[in-house]
């Protein structure tokens, strides 16, 4: 391939790769020498993918490999290049230095000219292999990104003194576990017989309401690993992967397995990521990092609660964990675990289309499981003077007073903070700072308001549509909440778990536990005696395409903490009960909700029955892109339409969001024409910035 200078004019490195002179014949072979040094023999090119990140680079780069280096510069180390480099008078100068991987070793070179030499070689730890290489490339494609970044996210930062570390010796084969608690699940021997085999099972799991599923999970892991072969979780947070990871060393012992989390530190993360890399381990416990993790013979991918937003990766190009594994099961012909408590419209699309086998309990074994569900409609709060009093309605609060007769009672609450949203007490006018426009909100008791974004205090804050000086609650949040709680239950000891303090688990004494969700605390014991959740409307009027499945999603988590039914266990939640979230939710029927969802999208034609992309700018920018792209035959456009501004933008800016819609069958097609036109942009410097997104989790 070419050797591109790094200039600052991204138009002149492209016509850089373009008009650079290629042999007639052959590719050029390499003098044995360069500038006196002499070169490696046999082999003397290394192809390098350096760690640019920019689009418009995307691609590998020859570099010579000095007679010095030649052991240790192999495939897929570390190395350092000099990047950018001119040629004066026969002569390369100048240039970066900048980090990379040797990709291949090769004889001669395609680019016409004098080859630079490596730099250095950081590490003769052969981190990036080919499969790893190869899927990264995979992800990038499909997400219209650079290989270098996807890269950057697969391998873990350098630690020298992890390197240094010899890792332990690889213990033999765990044996065959005993399939415990599948045996609930009409599939689930089966499954584990398969996994057995040596066969590649792929189902989607609905799993029981309860304590179990870490075991379960572990079971399947450990079932893997018994034919040999090697396995990976992935969970969307540390406190999930904590219990699968104790489950699976009770199991199979200690040895045979690392957790992969950033609670770790980056020193021992990347130890343990080389023992997997080394063929030490062959198991794989961690959150969203995991996902590439290189695990050699790997047999099993499995993934806990898909729909959770821990999944989805933040930084470019923003892959989401379950693609990510199910081009692994594809391509490394492994078996696949897709498991939740609730299902994802994905999931139910992977067993309408018969690519996985639906893994689910009889419906005696979820009653028995699920616990009793009772609902509060809007109007039946508004009639009751109890809900005004102390925010429970008296059906709630009976449900709580018994059971803080016999253990904790859980209540979940959408919203962190205090007083996070504050409106008008006249007009109920949403409060806005004079200043930047932000949500004022009360940070606690007797506190001032203050803008939710800038900080600015508004004591003397006035309605700009009615006059009014007095405030109200328009959303009240998990603190204030546990201190309304607090005094209708005087005597009872009242906890919080949200962003700040995260309670991993609590007693199974009578106390109330104010989580928002996802910090639910898991309760030591045989559950949460009740569970209230509150303010329904906030989880299901959010604009999202993924309200209802969200709600169904985070309350049934929250639910499944509860003890079942039998032993008196009974879940409140404040909804209309004619909604089709809470009749799922009533009914313990998630793979049901999952399936009317699909329904509906497949009418909308909606992801993930159909590929999209977002393309979000400036309306110039905008505006460019559908100038400029050639879009693959059936493309539909969806906008423009106003949008916020990212964070780092300048606040008011004007931001508009297109969606670009295309069959499933063009969605490669579409990545590579949205890459083709990123690399056109900035080869004419088109001004503005642009966020391009693939199968973005939220298109409300």
């Amino acid at each position: 391939m070419a050797d591109v200078s790094d200039q600052d004019d991204p138009a002149e490195q492209l016509a850089l790769i373009r008009d650079t002179p290629r042999p007639a014949d052959r590719p050029r072979a390499l003098p044995r020498t360069w500038r006196g040094a002499a070169l490696a023999d046999g082999l003397p090119v290394a192809r390098v993918l350096v760690d640019k990140g920019l689009v418009h680079l995307d691609q590998f780069f020859d570099y010579a490999v000095p007679a010095a280096m030649d052991a240790d510069a192999q495939p897929g180390v570390r190395v350092r290049v000099r990047f950018g480099a001119r040629v004066v008078k026969g002569r390369r100068e100048g240039g970066t230095l900048h980090d990379g991987f040797i990709v291949e070793r090769r004889a001669d070179s395609d680019f016409h000219g004098p080859l630079a030499p490596l730099a250095q070689v950081l590490s003769p730890e052969q981190v990036l292999g080919p499969q790893l290489l190869d899927l990264c490339r995979q992800v990038a494609d499909r997400y219209a990104g650079a290989l270098a970044d996807v890269v950057q996210l697969a391998v873990p930062p350098r630690m020298a003194r992890a390197e240094r570390d010899p890792s332990p010796e690889r213990l033999p084969d765990p044996a065959l576990p005993e399939p415990g608690s599948w045996t609930r699940y009409t599939t689930g021997p089966a499954y584990l017989q398969a996994l057995a085999r040596g066969d590649t099972p792929r189902a989607v799991w609905l799993a029981l309401p309860g304590p179990h599923w870490p075991r379960e999970l572990a079971t399947a892991l450990a079932t893997a690993l018994a034919t040999g072969r090697g396995a990976l979780a992935v969970l969307p947070d540390g406190r999930a992967a904590a219990r699968v990871d104790a489950a699976l060393t009770e199991l199979i012992g200690a040895g045979r397995h690392v957790l992969l989390t950033a609670d770790a530190g980056p020193e021992e993360r990347y130890r343990r990521w080389l023992a997997v890399s080394r063929g030490a381990v062959r198991c794989v416990v961690g959150t969203r990092a995991a996902t590439f993790a290189p695990v050699a013979d790997l047999g099993l991918v499995a993934l806990w609660d898909d729909g959770d937003s821990s999944h989805a990766e933040q930084h470019a190009p923003q892959p989401h964990a379950r693609d990510v594994l199910l081009l692994r099961a594809r391509e490394q012909r492994t078996a696949l675990l897709l498991g939740g408590v609730t299902s994802t419209v994905e999931g139910a699309q992977l067993v309408e289309s018969g690519w996985a086998l639906p893994l689910a309990a009889a419906r005696e074994q979820v009653r028995a499981a699920a616990p009793l569900v009772r609902t509060v409609s809007d109007a039946d709060q508004a009639r009751d003077e109890a809900a005004r009093a102390a925010r429970l309605p008296t059906l709630a609060w009976q449900v709580t007073r018994e059971a803080l007769a016999t253990g904790p009672v859980l209540v979940q609450v959408p919203r962190r903070g205090y007083v996070p949203r504050l409106a008008c007490d006249r007009c109920r006018e949403p409060a806005r700072c004079a200043a930047c426009a932000g949500p004022l909100e009360v940070g606690e008791q007797g506190g001032t308001p203050a803008c939710g974004w800038c900080g600015r205090p508004a004591a003397d804050w006035s309605c700009a549509q009615c006059g009014g000086f007095r405030l109200r609650a328009q959303v009240v949040g998990a603190r204030r909440t546990a201190e309304e709680l607090g005094r209708a239950f005087a005597g009872v000891p009242v906890r919080t778990s949200g962003r700040d303090t995260v309670l991993a688990t609590v007693g199974d004494s009578p106390a109330l536990i104010v989580a928002t969700p996802g910090a639910e605390p898991v309760p030591d014991g045989p559950g949460y005696a009740a569970a209230l959740l509150l303010d329904g409307w906030a989880l299901l009027n959010r604009p999202d395409l993924r309200a209802g499945e969200e709600a169904l999603r985070r309350w049934a988590l929250a639910a499944a903490l509860v003890r079942p039914a039998a032993d008196g266990g009974t879940v409140v939640v404040l909804a209309e009960p004619t909604l089709r979230p809470v009749q799922a939710l009533v009914r313990w029927d998630p793979a049901g909700h999952a399936l009317r969802e699909l329904a509906e999208r497949a009418e909308l034609r909606f992801p993930p029955v159909a590929r999209m992309a977002a393309v979000s700018g400036p309306p110039a920018a905008v505006a460019d892109l559908v100038d400029t792209v050639r879009l693959p035959p059936g493309a539909d456009l969806l906008g423009p339409v106003p949008a916020v501004a990212p964070p780092g933008r300048p606040r008011g800016e004007a931001w508009e969001r297109l969606l670009v819609r295309v069959p499933p069958a063009a969605g490669a097609a579409l990545a590579a024409a949205l890459k083709h036109a990123r690399v056109h942009r900035a080869a004419r410097s088109a001004p503005g910035p642009l966020i391009i997104r693939l199968d973005p989790p939220d298109i409300g």
